[in-house]
């Protein structure tokens, strides 16, 4: 599993990062994210997933 932030969607709530803090990186001055670069590691896949369901703006995109 691999995710993405796409960048105009996301709006720095920050959610993904509280629920999956090791897979997404924040901006430090607009608290917009990133996601780590790579495949999701096994222990990491739940949380990863319910990030992508917390996002209000429906920024993260599995590919």
């Amino acid at each position: 599993m691999k995710v993405h932030v796409e960048p105009q969607l996301c709006q720095g709530h920050t959610i993904c990062s509280m629920v999956a803090p090791e897979m997404f990186i924040l901006d430090d001055e607009d608290g917009h994210a990133s996601a780590v670069a790579g495949d999701t590691p096994a222990d990491q896949v739940k949380n990863v997933q319910e990030a992508i369901k917390s996002c209000p703006e429906r920024a993260i995109v599995e590919f």
